[in-house]
């Protein structure tokens, strides 16, 4: 009789700790789809458990123009590279925030340079939901799609852990507070209106907003996994 009721006494306790496993782990997938809660693949990488690489503008990977004008703005990509070289894994994206400027590289190498505007802060590095600030760093494009109003939508893959990372570090200094979410949906697409472009209007919320022709046309030669460096 006592055997039974150790063992009922057991399963009991074995069923309260799986539900609250269970709990624990929707509260905590909900949290990080909120962006309250740093997603578990970035937890080491955000805590600099496994070695705090870096993707500040230091290190960028593109080389820089020397001037802040536009490059082969008046010509089409097809007509600056060729018919050979049309490989999109070779395509990258150098956004300078301060030149306003969003420029196409092939092997590393520039092609064509568009301007581009930005969120409402367009100079500090983003940090939180609503803040109006473009991120900075290395991203990849997830995803691309037509947009009803912005003619393209370049999917950014932010945040990733480096944003995380300086997401968690902004609350540890007292720079935002321990409520405020990341933030997400950033990335880059056309505008209802190629006036803020010309003007140099800063109307996103964060995101990276150049002419719809413009747009259109690096449409057709990024895809998932494209290199996007966003520096100051």
């Amino acid at each position: 009789m006592v055997v039974k009721k150790t063992q009922s006494n057991r399963r009991r306790t074995l069923l309260s700790l799986s539900v609250l496993l269970i709990v624990i782990v929707c509260l905590y997938s909900q949290l990080t789809r909120l962006g309250y809660a740093v997603p578990l693949p970035y937890l080491l990488d955000v805590l600099c458990l496994t070695g705090c690489d870096d993707d500040s503008s230091a290190n960028i990977t593109h080389p820089r123009l020397a001037d802040n004008q536009l490059l082969n703005y008046d010509k089409q990509i097809t007509q600056i590279l060729g018919k050979d070289k049309n490989d999109k894994n070779k395509i990258s994206i150098l956004i300078e925030k301060s030149k306003y400027r969003l420029i196409i590289y092939y092997d590393k190498q520039p092609v064509k340079s568009y301007p581009v505007v930005f969120g409402a802060n367009p100079v500090d590095d983003k940090l939180k939901e609503g803040d109006k600030r473009t991120p900075e760093g290395r991203f990849k494009i997830k995803d691309l799609y037509p947009h009803p109003a912005w003619s393209k939508f370049l999917w950014l893959d932010y945040p990733n852990k480096y944003s995380w990372r300086k997401h968690f570090q902004a609350k540890l200094s007292g720079k935002i507070n321990w409520d405020n979410s990341i933030g997400g949906e950033i990335g880059i697409h056309g505008t209802p209106n190629d006036d803020f472009i010309q003007k140099g209007s800063n109307w996103t919320l964060g995101c990276i907003s150049l002419k719809n022709q413009d747009v259109d046309e690096i449409y057709r030669f990024v895809q998932q996994g494209t290199e996007v460096e966003i520096i100051r």
